[in-house]
């Protein structure tokens, strides 16, 4: 188990997709993503294997919650600066965790 102080650690923060490009240098299909945190963060890009569940179209504009205190990691020659987070669907791939609402960019999980 953990404690709620290791869980206040994880930064989970709500952002808005704004710029979505493939990139074929990832070992799975992805997407390379810029997501909008608002002013006090700003954007951050993500390398996320979105490719089955979701296309291009429909993740611009979407809402998404992402951990932004990881450190980057990289994936083939780029940087992904966050993790978008979401759940397996029945054949293991992600599905986004999003607000069913439009709420302010930079909001914190609590």
């Amino acid at each position: 188990m953990i404690s709620f102080t290791d869980f206040e650690k994880v930064d989970l923060r709500v952002g808005k997709i704004v710029s979505i490009e493939d990139y074929p240098a990832a070992r799975k299909p992805s997407y390379k993503l810029v997501v909008d945190f608002g002013e006090t963060i700003g954007s951050k890009k993500s390398i996320a294997q979105l490719v089955t569940n979701y296309t291009k179209e429909e993740l611009k504009g979407k809402y998404v919650m992402a951990v932004v205190n990881f450190p980057p990691r990289q994936i083939g020659p780029s940087k992904s600066e966050i993790l978008i987070v979401g759940v397996p669907d029945e054949a293991g791939d992600c599905i986004l965790l999003s607000p069913d609402t439009e709420v302010p960019l930079g909001g914190k999980l609590y």
